[in-house]
């Protein structure tokens, strides 16, 4: 049994927006798409976002979703006709028309879950290391050796998202959409900005963690990499 949250501005029950759920077990709640509402979808197991009617609606609650640091899958519930406007922009898991079967709501759940509980720990984990540096991710707080790092929230969702992916590279873009979100309008140059001065709170002898890719972006380095990159050298 599945917790499903019910995203709509429809003063109707779930079973209106996703008939089928009517003939399953999952426990279900509907909220208002508000930002205040994103606290309940922290604890749910699929989000279930109405697009029946207004798709350009449905695209901001996706949007707010995202923004508001909501992780939880997201299901789209459409018509037919949707189907054709809905792309991977949205950021939308999965999508099921209005008129889906019991059988078919079903398995797309228990796939949006079992996929949800297989990711990478490091995504869910609270706390998390590399070397001599931590991010404690519900305290807000990254160490250093122990030594609480002085960072503002935006250097430390930028440190964090490096950390959860390392060696992988990101592009400046792709930072802001992840990091900043799609409401940020500002330009590429605050990634620059950021990741400068996390660097220089890191210090010079942990600055390197943060590593360039020459006309890409940045990744986070961990310490066994820039070791085996440093003996790898020395060898050549």
């Amino acid at each position: 049994m599945a917790d499903l949250l019910v995203l709509t501005p429809s003063p109707d029950g779930p079973a209106e927006v996703l008939p089928a759920l009517a003939l399953l077990s999952h426990r279900t709640r509907v909220v208002p798409p508000e930002p205040s509402a994103m606290l309940e979808a922290m604890d749910a197991d699929v989000l279930i976002i109405d697009a029946r009617f207004d798709l350009a609606e449905a695209r901001n609650n996706c949007r707010l979703v995202q923004v508001t640091g909501v992780s939880v899958p997201l299901l789209l519930v459409l018509r037919d006709g949707g189907m054709s406007i809905v792309n991977a922009d949205w950021g939308a898991d999965d999508v099921v028309l209005a008129d889906a079967s019991p059988s078919e709501v079903e398995a797309r759940i228990r796939l949006l879950v079992g996929r949800a509980n297989a990711e990478d720990p490091m995504d869910k984990a609270s706390e998390f290391s590399s070397g001599e540096l931590t991010v404690d991710v519900g305290g807000y707080t990254a160490r250093l050796k122990g030594r609480p790092l002085d960072l503002t929230y935006k250097e430390f969702e930028l440190l964090k998202y490096l950390m959860q992916h390392p060696g992988r590279v990101y592009t400046r873009d792709q930072l802001l959409q992840e990091v900043w979100g799609f409401d940020y309008y500002g330009g590429t140059r605050t990634v620059d900005v950021h990741v400068r001065r996390l660097r220089a709170k890191l210090g010079a002898e942990h600055e390197h963690l943060i590593g360039t890719v020459r006309n890409v972006g940045y990744r986070f380095d961990p310490p066994a990499a820039k070791i085996a990159e440093t003996t790898e050298a020395t060898a050549t």
